[in-house]
This record gives C-alpha cells, structure tokens and sequence, in this order.
C-alpha cells in the first residue's frame, strides 16, 4: 500500500476509496461498510504489530548500548590493571627503603607507575586503586618521597601523602655560601649549601647512604661543563683560581627538591641547571643594556648587593659597583675580605683587608673572581636595573641596616663617625 503524504498517494494517484471521484462505501450511522471494516481492522491489527516490535526492538537497543557501556568500562580499566583478575598487591611488611620522584604535572596514574618501577607496589594497578580511595592523593607536591619496597598499595598512598615522607627538600637563604663559615664573634658554624645538601640525602635512611660534604665539595671542583655550568658562565668559571669555589653564586637561593639518592655530582649538576633558568628569567642575558655587564659579572655584582645591604637600598649599591668601575676606583667592600678568610663580621681589620686575594677588593680593582653567596633575585634584578644616580660611597650605620650614601668623601668619613656603639669594630 502506498505511503500517505499529505492527502496524495506516494505514485499522485488519490486516497483509497475515492479514486476517480466514486464515493467511498459507508453503512450505518457513516460507519465504514463491511468490507471496507475488515480491511481497516486488517490495516489496524498490522499497524499495532509494527509499533509492538519497534517498542521491543528499540527497548533491546537500550540494552545492548547500556551493555556495551558497561562493558567498555570494564575493558578500560582492566586494560589499566593489565586483565581482568585483581590488581596484584603485596601484603607487606615493607623491606628495603627507595627514594620515589614525583615530578610537576604528573597524575595519580603516572604515580602509580613510578612506584610499580620502584618495586613499591606490586603493580601500578594496585596504587591506582588504593589512590582512588585517599582523597589527599591531591595535595601531594612534587618532590621526592621516602617509602619502602614492598608496601601493600594502601600503605604506599598512605605513607605518600603523609608529610613526614618527603625527602631531599633544601631551602637556601640569600647570601648562603657553598662552604660553612664561622662567626668571629660567637664561634657559631653557618651551614654552607654543601652541608644543606648532605643533611638533605642523610634524611632518606637505611638502603641510601648519606652523600657527605667531602663529596660534594670533589663534586663541585670538576668539570664545570659537566656540572651544568651555562655558557653564559662557563669561560669565567674555568678560570676561578680556586677550584673549591667555581660554582660559588651558581646555587641560587631558593627552595629546591633534589634526589637524595642521587650521586654528590648528579646533585649538583640539577641545581647548578635548575638555578641558571631561575638567573636567565630576569632578564640576566640582556641586562648589558642597563649595566654595561655580562651576565656572570651580574651575578658577582649581585651577591656584592646581597652581602653588602638590605633590599631597600639594594638598586642604590649596585649604582656604587658601577660608578667606582667606571672610573676605576676600588670598590673596598669588607665582605670580600670576609670571604676569602671563610669568616663573617661586619668589619675586618688593617691586616685583612691588606691580604690580597683573588676577592679581596681592597687589594685589587674591579669585580671579586667569582660571587662571594648566592644572590637572591632581588638583588639580581638590582644589579640588572641601578638606580640612577652618582653615589661612590656608602656606610651602613647600625645593627638595623640604616644606610648613608653620598659622592663626597669627606662627607662619607662624617657618616662614618655616626656609626652606632662600634657596630663596625671588628672582633679579630
């Protein structure tokens, strides 16, 4: 039967029972008649059976697509678990200590496999689970973790959300040198990067052994190439007279997560690496414009600014550094005295400042041979930008760091008679 549209047939012919204007055959009361009636209930009985199947074969859809949802779930994470069988998992107790690495950006999957590599769980799978199951999964930071070979995947995420498990976190405070030094004062021990990082790796435990400062301190007296040492830096590193302190300045003062199981040179070579991005993004490699420097030269003029002054009067120091060098004059500054004896004192004595060093800017024109302590970026960004200005002499007056600038000497020996209760008398 052709498929009504509209009142016409499919072929243009007109509706059944009124083709060529016949009058459609009717009984009583204008109902159909009979033989019109049965092939009307034929038409219903075959009407109803098409819309009978297309509700059940569509009701089958619905279940066959639910069906194959459910079962593209189940694939999907059986895939990740490798099969269909339970992830494997030990049942402890842990064994030996490993050192575990989250790095930036990595999700609970990517964790997941790190501790499967590092034979803490039995499979990525098992982790994955018990991570889904600890909602402080979400905070861990990147860094490095201490945990155990061994661990059911539950007590691995536990253990790795716990603070207490993070290892290899060194923080280096602005003008912190590579060396220990000593207070003439008080006797007191300032602990060098050196240290820091040795403290950091002895943190880890049984299984991974301490990298001391005797190691570092070999470490750190190789090839700067090596050791990740930036072009930028490398030719006036190679010629730094004291091999032990090359990479003074190069350490940037900072936060820093390091593998504490990694060797005394590995150590190195990131944070020499990781500190040359942290210098090069303030604009370190094109600061000559304003300065008239290159970039290592930055640096030493900026661990001067750290060593020298307190953030405030940081861009008025650097003009000091760069107007003395334009004409020539010493830059006289006792922490370069300081340095080259390995002590701390805000004053130094007629015998240390006449000892000539490759630092000591009493004795020798121009910049120190390498920076004197890690300068923190302020002070970078200070040696970068100066202040204009034409100040050659400053002296800092008392223990709250109240500094007095001027371009007139005799002016610069009154400001030195308002010194505060020998704050400048040495202790040697």
């Amino acid at each position: 039967m052709p498929v009504v549209r509209d009142g016409r047939a499919r072929d243009g012919r007109a509706r059944d029972g009124a083709r060529e204007g016949r009058p459609r055959p009717v009984g009583d009361r204008g109902a159909p008649a009979p033989d019109a009636g049965r092939a009307g209930a034929r038409r219903r009985r075959a009407a109803e059976g098409r819309k009978r199947r297309a509700r059940i074969v569509g009701g089958l859809a619905v279940i066959a697509l639910v069906v194959l949802v459910g079962a593209a779930g189940v694939w999907a994470f059986s895939a990740f678990r490798g099969g269909p069988e339970p992830a494997a998992d030990f049942a402890g107790p842990g064994g030996a200590t490993v050192v575990v690495a989250v790095q930036p950006g990595d999700t609970a999957e990517q964790i997941a496999g790190e501790m499967a590599d590092k034979g803490v769980t039995a499979s990525s799978a098992a982790f994955y689970e018990a991570a889904l199951q600890n909602s402080a999964i979400t905070a861990v930071q990147p860094g490095y973790y201490r945990l155990q070979e061994g661990l059911p995947a539950a007590d691995a995420v536990a253990t790795l959300v716990d603070p207490a498990a993070r290892v290899g976190q060194i923080q280096i405070a602005e003008g912190r040198q590579l060396h220990d030094t000593t207070d003439v004062n008080t006797g007191a021990v300032r602990k060098g990067i050196y240290t820091l990082i040795s403290e950091a790796s002895c943190a880890v435990g049984d299984g991974v052994p301490c990298v001391t400062y005797q190691q570092l301190d070999e470490a750190g007296a190789g090839d700067p190439a090596e050791l990740g040492v930036a072009d930028w830096a490398r030719d006036a590193v190679s010629r730094v007279p004291d091999r032990d302190r090359q990479l003074e300045g190069l350490i940037a003062a900072g936060t820093w997560n390091v593998d504490p199981s990694a060797s005394p040179a590995e150590m190195i070579r990131q944070l020499v690496t990781e500190s040359a991005e942290l210098y090069e993004s303030t604009g370190l490699l094109e600061t000559g414009a304003n300065s008239g420097l290159d970039p290592y030269q930055v640096l030493v003029a900026a661990s001067l600014i750290e060593r020298e002054s307190l953030p405030q009067d940081f861009a008025k120091v650097a003009r000091v550094i760069l107007n003395r060098l334009a004409i020539g004059q010493k830059l006289e500054f006792d922490s370069t005295v300081n340095y080259a004896l390995d002590t701390t004192e805000v004053a130094t004595t007629d015998v240390d400042r006449g000892t000539v060093t490759p630092w000591n800017t009493y004795a020798s024109e121009g910049l120190p041979a390498t920076p004197i302590c890690s300068p923190g970026v302020g002070a970078v960004q200070a040696a970068e930008n100066p202040e204009p200005g034409n100040w050659l002499y400053f002296v800092t007056i008392n223990a709250q760091g109240d500094t007095l600038f001027t371009d007139n000497y005799q002016t610069h020996l009154d400001n030195i008679q308002k010194v505060e209760g020998g704050f400048l008398d040495s202790g040697r």
